[in-house]
């Protein structure tokens, strides 16, 4: 990992294209503004991080749930499908 201090102002390069600029620091919280190319994704790790975790717990939901899920779907509907129909 590369450390860096930088003053408000100040700018780090990444590559050709990417720009990050120390806008604001207050307390404990510094404020960035990032430039890249529309096609560069830029996320904050812990949403990654809990969005990974959700569909973890997701993809591990017990079966049941799925079914009260889908009874909760024909209700709001007004009919329920025969077993036929699943």
């Amino acid at each position: 990992m590369l450390v860096l201090t930088r003053r408000v102002g100040e700018r780090v390069l990444i590559g050709d294209d990417i720009e990050v600029t120390v806008l604001e620091v207050k307390g404990d919280s510094v404020r960035l503004g990032i430039q890249a190319p529309r096609e560069t994704r830029i996320q904050r790790a812990e949403i990654v991080a809990a969005v990974e975790s959700e569909n973890v717990s997701a993809a591990h939901a017990p079966a049941d749930e799925g079914q009260a899920l889908l009874n909760a779907l024909v209700r709001r509907q007004g009919s329920a499908p025969t077993a036929d129909e699943e």
